[in-house]
């Protein structure tokens, strides 16, 4: 019968799209389909971040390691760098000591800082020797020591000035320098004749410089990078330094930040005794020097409130020019 015929003929298509859409239906399976694959990219994608996040955390130890050892390499150059300053200090200390006492002993002086007892003269050979009463009189080792010794004693226990006097008298003259009028005219005790009046000039000059920066707010400071991160390592271990809370990157690597007057003050003592200690021809006696005119130059002009005080690093850059 037709009926019967078309009947199988319909079975047999549904038995070949259910052969065809056998494959189709595994991937509900939840062993083998779309939810399996979608489990095992889930665990891969964890255990990548795994890896990942555990490389960080290594990374980031690694470099607080690093840190610490340069915090710590830090704290022992600038140990080692104020031993050096209270060396050459002791040093400028015992100078004019050793330099007395190399006047005092002369070439050839056997008995200490006393002047060598003159001959007795040759006999005549007229008249024979001459009389013991007119013969040079021996020394006697008593009256030579006490009489060397109390004249060697009047020159050396001259009471030297107390260092508070010398501070005193000090701070008076650069307070009268800072203040337009005459220095007091008492000269520093201190003070030789040839090198002592030009080096108590410069602390002078040095002074009142420190009360210039102490009356600054704020100062506009422009340098190359490389610069900067020597200025900051240099005066980050005084008290009065403060490092700036922003360093703006400027254009051709030069940084552009603002400085406190109490940090201004900090860095130019710190630079004043590092153009003071360091050796001459070299790096750090370079930019020291370099650094604290350009600082002595712009506080220098100023003479007024409301101005904008502006240090630049630069000698390719205009002073006044903004980046």
């Amino acid at each position: 019968m037709k009926w019967k015929d078309a009947l199988d003929r319909a079975i047999e298509e549904l038995k070949a799209i259910r052969a065809l859409l056998a494959p189709v239906s595994r991937l509900d399976d939840p062993t083998v389909g779309l939810t399996a694959l979608h489990g095992e990219l889930t665990q891969t994608r964890l255990k990548i971040l795994e890896t990942i996040q555990g490389g960080i955390t290594g990374l980031r130890e690694e470099n607080r390691e690093v840190r610490r050892r340069q915090d710590r390499m830090i704290s022992d150059l600038n140990e080692t760098r104020g031993e050096l300053r209270q060396l050459l200090e002791l040093a400028d200390t015992l100078r004019p000591l050793a330099e007395l006492q190399a006047a005092a002993e002369e070439p050839g002086d056997v008995t200490g800082p006393y002047p060598p007892a003159e001959p007795a003269p040759d006999p005549d050979p007229a008249t024979g020797p001459t009389a013991p009463a007119a013969a040079q009189p021996p020394a006697s080792p008593d009256t030579d020591s006490q009489g060397g010794t109390m004249e060697y004693h009047e020159h050396q226990a001259q009471p030297e000035p107390e260092r508070g006097d010398q501070d005193g008298v000090l701070k008076q003259r650069i307070e009268a320098a800072y203040r337009g009028s005459s220095a007091p005219t008492a000269p520093p005790a201190a003070a030789s004749p040839s090198s002592g009046g030009q080096e108590a000039d410069l602390r002078v000059t040095h002074g009142v410089l420190l009360l210039k920066a102490a009356g600054v707010a704020s100062v506009d400071l422009v340098a190359h990078r490389d610069t900067w991160e020597w200025l900051t390592a240099l005066a980050v271990d005084h008290d009065h330094f403060r490092t700036p809370p922003s360093v703006e990157d400027v254009k051709e690597g030069r940084i552009q930040t603002v400085l406190s007057g109490r940090s201004l003050i900090g860095l130019l003592i710190k630079l004043w005794h590092t153009r003071s200690t360091a050796a001459p021809l070299e790096a750090d006696w370079a930019l020291a020097t370099t650094t604290y005119n350009r600082i002595e130059a712009e506080l220098t002009g100023v003479d007024g409130p409301g101005q904008t005080i502006r240090i630049v690093l630069d000698d390719g850059l205009p002073p006044e020019s903004g980046d």
